[in-house]
């Protein structure tokens, strides 16, 4: 705690002094996914609004597909000052913080609408939530609805005994062990490595996923099952955000908000997309047979009330207000 609370102090006299000589404050800012996902393409430009809206004040450099830091490490380097602004999956730490699993509840808020609705719901506690954790959110964008991959036809979970499953969160990872997986951790710049080598054989993901890492070369099915809507969200270290002006809040803000509508926008206009360009390159793109989904519902039923279990009232809360 010693170290996170120095280095953060360090980041906020860095935006002191950067301010005091008048020359720009350049802020590398990590991202997971590859430069070509739409995330990261939204990254840019809410990078390039920044420096527009606070005419030059703060310089973002965008560092995507984990070349900065990796997916893992994002969240901790930008909490404790290393970086100042970073993009990471948000119940990618729900392991920590169980409310920040809000949006992965299976079949709870599964068209963009809803889950629009559900952020609304959310946002308050979770920002309460982020807080505490030294961060404040910039901005959120939801990923197409999950499905499943695998390289065979899937009918039910007699199927899908012993393989080998791609995880990126204790909700996949719940998934997998349902169905008879064995979960795996796997960061998205690593999941083609981790097909070719077998680590890994299936996974759930948006079309999104396959089509940046070209898993047609390793897997053969698509099941649509539009679990859930998962979002990424950029966050800020919190010292680094209360040195700044409130000028420059309100530019980085605006550069933000902006940028949020339109990277959902774009996940929303990409959906049908890549289900059209995984099924070019050789893929069976299909929805999920009614016996696998029975099975699939059942798991998320039980998945919704452990989480309700960790989160406590203020997750109860949420799903009141997203119910109301």
């Amino acid at each position: 705690m010693k170290t996170m609370t120095a280095l953060a102090c360090t980041v906020a006299m860095t935006a002191g002094a950067a301010f005091a000589d008048g020359h720009a404050q350049k802020w590398d800012m990590p991202m997971a996914y590859s430069a070509t996902n739409f995330h990261s393409e939204q990254g840019v430009i809410f990078a390039d609004k920044v420096r527009e809206y606070t005419d030059g004040a703060i310089d973002i450099t965008v560092h995507p597909g984990g070349s900065l830091f990796g997916g893992g490490d994002i969240k901790r380097a930008v909490q404790t000052g290393q970086v100042p602004i970073g993009e990471r999956f948000m119940s990618a730490h729900a392991n920590e913080a169980p409310l920040l699993g809000w949006d992965n509840l299976p079949f709870l808020a599964t068209t963009y609408a809803d889950n629009t609705k559900l952020w609304a719901a959310a946002k308050d506690t979770v920002n309460e939530q982020l807080a505490d954790l030294n961060l404040v959110a910039l901005y959120t964008c939801p990923w197409p609805g999950q499905g499943f991959y695998f390289n065979k036809e899937v009918g039910s979970s007699s199927d899908t005994q012993g393989i080998k499953f791609r995880s990126y969160n204790s909700a996949t990872a719940t998934f997998a062990e349902e169905l008879g997986m064995i979960p795996v951790q796997v960061e998205a710049a690593e999941l083609s490595q981790a097909l070719a080598t077998g680590v890994a054989s299936a996974f759930i993901s948006s079309g999104s996923t396959g089509y940046d890492r070209k898993v047609w070369e390793h897997l053969s099915h698509y099941y649509k099952v539009n679990a859930w809507l998962p979002r990424n969200y950029v966050m800020v270290n919190s010292q680094a955000w209360d040195g700044l002006s409130d000028d420059v809040k309100a530019g980085v803000q605006k550069a933000a908000d902006e940028t949020g509508a339109s990277c959902a926008a774009k996940s929303e206009e990409l959906a049908d997309f890549y289900f059209a360009e995984l099924a070019k390159n050789g893929m069976t793109v299909t929805d999920a047979g009614p016996e696998f989904l029975t099975e699939l519902k059942a798991i998320g039923e039980k998945m919704t009330a452990e989480w309700l279990e960790t989160a406590g009232p203020k997750g109860q809360a949420i799903l009141d207000a997203y119910n109301n």
